[in-house]
């Protein structure tokens, strides 16, 4: 149980859970620096530059981590998730 059959006889276990970051994580991160930080920024520093690229840097893992799900789920494994690093509760009696 738990394995599928290869067309070339052999056998692979099937395809699991994936845990990965809910992404409302990445959304609140980006709210709260765009929010809150970058009022606060002197638009001329060089902080506000640095700033900028950590935005951007986010957006982009944003839209990695989007692909990287899309093709888990064409491999056939299902997404889990995650809203915190605490594991998963059991479930069952």
């Amino acid at each position: 149980m738990g394995r599928v059959p290869m067309a070339n006889g052999l056998r692979m276990a099937s395809p699991k859970s994936i845990p990965l970051p809910s992404p409302i994580h990445y959304e609140l991160l980006m709210q709260l620096l765009e929010r809150q930080t970058l009022p606060d920024l002197d638009p001329q520093s060089p902080q506000r530059q640095q700033f900028q690229e950590l935005v951007a840097t986010l957006r982009k893992a944003l839209v990695l981590q989007e692909k990287l799900q899309v093709d888990l789920e064409r491999a056939g494994h299902s997404i889990e998730h995650r809203w915190s690093l605490n594991p998963k509760p059991a479930t069952g009696n």
